[in-house]
């Protein structure tokens, strides 16, 4: 396998009050780099996650534990959610489908 993939985990906080408005500012997430080993997921296991084969969706994999707090990931220009998350020994899987 190779860690060659950069993927980028994002925190998103809620904005600044803005009293003339009265919304809240969109603020940029604070995106932490990771690099890991992106691959398709597999029919079958789409099939048992998801119930269906559903498109888009990814398998990433960790060297180390990701301890951090994170919303989502972005791979290149693409949104991810966590829909499994698996924590070996040393190594963390995630499989992710596109928001």
């Amino acid at each position: 396998m190779r860690y060659d993939t950069p993927i980028y985990f994002q925190l998103i906080r809620q904005g600044i009050y803005d009293p003339k408005t009265g919304d809240y500012a969109d603020s940029d997430p604070v995106e932490t780099k990771v690099y890991a080993d992106v691959t398709d997921t597999s029919t079958d296991t789409k099939q048992i996650l998801y119930g269906d084969i559903k498109r888009n969706s990814k398998v990433i994999r960790l060297q180390q534990h990701y301890t951090k707090t994170y919303n989502r990931i972005r791979i290149g220009d693409k949104q991810y959610g966590v829909d499994d998350e698996r924590k070996l020994r040393t190594k963390h899987v995630l499989i992710v489908s596109e928001v």
